[in-house]
């Protein structure tokens, strides 16, 4: 079946020469097409399978506070052709990632751990000879991408990979996650210069709604050493059959096969609400691990704390129309809602621009409370994730003297600017902390955790609507007050060494603080945890000796190894040095560990093939409640990055647009028909800007008018505030009849920011395009 695609061109190519005067000609510029995941179309050659992965199956061991897992990918070549599959997938932000082996039939070959490029290398020469090799390299701490070579026709490759994390309850409550799928993400990055480490951002998807071309399985074993209370998942439909009070096996319902499209989350409580406070050891062959786990005194709730300032920042952006957006408007109406009449606040929100509730926090009357619920209320979702401008953004407004400072975010962290995001937070931690909420069924916890983490704040997942106002209460108090500050770990009698991290922070929800390290000589001596509370002073001790029959803990040495390097990968974020990239190496290879310089390789020896194989992309599904304005808008982000604000009607331009934006897989190439036939202007305004505005817009108006065969010329009129916002535009145009069609190439138009005008001066712009 012959496949229809329609695709709307970013931006032009080619480059000519300017001509200026009263009319300016059209000049074309080079092609710079911004990296984009774009929806699965299916190949017209048939002799090809497009969907190699058939199963990917996780077996989970959960032993106190240690997960062991055993994830299993199945990739079958049911074409003609020897293919080569890329698989795009998720991991826990904990986890470290240990083994990794490929079976083809009866054969089995081990994984070896090897430097990122040296592992590439292998691989592609591996690849190019005809044998069947496997490639795993870390994309992100929490996005791996698996590549399957020379899978032959009726092959079936089993690859098996090995990671271990830690659970750290939160609430008292034990939650472990498993991801099951990567959500597109936003960049503004230019295709064409993204180094290969970036390429995994083209991804195909399924359309919203779709299942997963591929079989999805979990099964628990649960050994939590105590009674087990309240289990369940909120994700997934799962049974669970006990051996005995704290021994259970949990399973999928047979319905749930294809739930590969959202998170799987498993909680559950120990007897008496209690958490495994202790000492676990591991002696090695050369080195010595332990982990400290102390339980925190109890929270100490105080009406009478000092003024406080909230700042609010909602992502408002294609991904999250629908269900996320839906959250987020329940989650801020209750935390604004709620704030106390001391208290001060803003609200931001952002999608490819930003709009300000106010440039000054407002006091949180009732009047201003309506004001920003209303102001929230009014959004549907639409256009790209410009996450950095609101943050920069937010952190300039001015800060009030003696006043607290907070700011929450809630997005789903779908864009690719983790290191520079996390580099602004640390740069600003002196002005406010940071509080994070992931909206969505399979949020980028890398970057909701991480933004936390660097904000000394706390960082809460809401996948489900009815636990917004939970997430929302436990943060209410959370910051109430702090439960122990000036926290102080001491080890008397104990060699410890290499202890991470070097200080505690503030200890402010009800979880245990958690001290990883190695030790020497004897396994003897005490652990003390000193800290302030609402009551004054506390203390807390370890006996080393009572943990001696606790020993065989081998995952300790994994879980020390991975903390060290996140640590070691943060401050890379924040100013990379060749010293930590070194060190993070050596960390991976001694300890076998994949991270962002090392990766698991493994290839058979046997030549099957005589020819490079065909490349299949494995399709994902959008995550559960994602909109297809998530890849769309993506697409069209080019003129999204240049809105100027977010409004109500911030989606009703891109209604058109981004049906107009689907990137197929293999044929056809983007064009704009439209061009820029003259460009009359105002005294004052950068004759080279004013001309690169209007043609990174042209796409975005050919799509207004997508379907409508439109021949001749349109003309603009435009009146730009010295701001560069647009503040009136006419449309003029002989064949134009539609009213829709004008009113979205208004609305388009009264979106974009051009370069502010010197002097505060107004400008009128005066364009006439060819439709050709």
């Amino acid at each position: 079946m012959k496949v229809r695609t329609v695709i709307l061109a970013v931006f032009i190519v080619g480059l000519s020469l300017f001509y200026w005067g009263a009319a300016l000609s059209q000049t074309e510029e080079p092609n710079d097409q911004t990296l984009s995941p774009y929806f699965f179309v299916r190949s017209d050659d048939p002799s090809t399978d497009r969907l190699p992965l058939k199963s990917t199956s996780a077996e989970v061991h959960i032993s106190g506070v240690i997960a062991d897992v055993r994830v299993t990918q199945v990739y079958k070549n049911e074409g003609k052709k020897p293919l080569e599959a890329i698989y795009i997938f998720p991991a826990s932000t904990r986890a470290a990632v240990y083994g990794m082996k490929m079976q083809i039939g009866e054969r089995t070959i081990e994984a070896k751990i090897k430097k990122r490029e040296e592992a590439r290398k292998e691989y592609e020469e591996a690849r190019n000879q005809g044998k069947s090799a496997s490639l795993l390299e870390q994309q992100r701490p929490n996005v791996f991408q698996m590549n399957v070579a020379n899978i032959m026709p009726g092959d079936v490759i089993r690859v098996e990979l090995k990671y271990t994390e830690l659970l750290v309850p939160e609430d008292r409550i034990y939650e472990f996650v498993y991801p099951t799928v990567v959500g597109p993400r936003y960049s503004n990055r230019a295709a064409e210069t993204a180094p290969p480490s970036e390429q995994w951002i083209q991804n195909p998807y399924l359309h919203q709604g779709q299942a997963p071309a591929y079989d999805f399985d979990i099964r628990v074993n649960l050994a939590a050493g105590l009674p087990v209370r309240d289990l369940s998942s909120p994700s997934h439909n799962v049974k669970a059959s006990y051996t005995n009070a704290s021994t259970a096996r949990i399973e999928l319902m047979r319905g749930d096969r294809t739930g590969g499209n959202r998170d799987y989350i498993l909680r559950y409580r120990l007897d008496g609400k209690r958490i495994q406070s202790g000492l676990l050891l591991h002696e090695g062959e050369k080195e010595n691990f332990f982990l400290l786990m102390m339980q925190p005194p109890e929270k100490i709730v105080s009406a009478d704390i000092p003024g406080r300032e909230y700042l609010f920042i909602v992502d408002v952006s294609g991904s999250m129309h629908g269900f996320p957006l839906d959250i987020s408007k329940k989650l801020m109406a209750d935390l604004v809602g709620n704030l106390r009449s001391s208290d001060r606040f803003n609200v931001l929100l952002f999608a490819g621009g930003s709009s300000l509730l106010s440039e000054a926090s407002l006091p949180a009357t009732s009047e201003n409370i309506r004001k920003a619920i209303s102001h929230i209320e009014n959004q549907t979702g639409g256009g790209g994730t410009e996450i950095l401008p609101a943050l920069k953004r937010v952190l300039a407004i001015e800060k009030e003297a003696g006043i607290s400072r907070s700011i929450v975010i809630a997005t789903d962290g779908y864009v690719t600017v983790e290191e520079e995001v996390f580099d602004l937070i640390r740069k600003n931690l002196g002005q406010a902390n940071l509080f994070a909420f992931g909206i969505g069924s399979s949020v980028n916890r890398h970057l909701i955790e991480g933004m936390a983490r660097c904000g000394m704040g706390e960082s809460f997942i809401i996948t489900k609507p009815e636990e917004s106002g939970e997430k929302a209460e436990r943060f209410r108090k959370m910051i109430q007050s702090p439960v122990l500050t000036q926290v102080k770990v001491g080890f008397d009698g104990f060699d410890a060494y290499d202890v991470e991290p070097l200080s505690v922070p503030d200890v402010l929800g009800d979880r245990p603080v958690l001290v990883f390290g190695k030790w020497r000589g004897k396994a003897d001596g005490k652990i003390t945890l000193k800290g302030m509370t609402g009551k004054g002073k506390y203390l807390d001790q370890i006996d080393v000796v009572e943990a001696k029959g606790r020993k065989g803990n081998p995952a300790l040495r994994y879980l020390w190894a991975r903390h060290r390097i996140t640590l070691l990968s943060d401050y890379n974020n924040l100013r990379t040095d060749e010293k930590r990239v070194r060190e993070v190496t050596d960390l991976g290879l001694r300890y076998n560990l994949l991270t962002a310089y090392t990766s698991f390789v493994a290839v058979d020896t046997r030549v099957r093939s005589d020819g490079k194989p065909a490349t299949a992309k494995q399709p994902l599904p959008l995550p559960q409640g994602v909109n297809d304005y998530a890849v769309g808008e993506n697409m069209a982000k080019s003129y999204t990055a240049a809105m100027p604000a977010v409004s109500e009607s911030l989606s009703g331009a891109f209604d058109r647009t981004s049906r107009s934006t689907l990137k197929v897989e293999e044929k056809g190439k983007e064009t704009t028909k439209w061009t820029l036939k003259t460009l009359t202007f105002s005294a004052g305004m950068s004759k080279e800007e004013t001309a690169k505005m209007v043609r990174r817009h042209l796409p975005e108006l050919e799509g207004c008018a997508a379907g409508a065969n439109l021949r001749g010329n349109l003309e603009l009129r435009l009146v730009i505030d010295s701001d560069g916002a647009v503040s009136s535009v006419e449309v003029l145009s002989s064949a134009i009849r539609d009213a829709a069609i004008r009113k979205c190439l208004a609305e388009a138009v009264k979106k974009w920011r051009f370069p502010a005008i010197p002097r505060g001066r107004q400008a009128k712009v005066t364009v006439t395009i060819d439709m050709v």
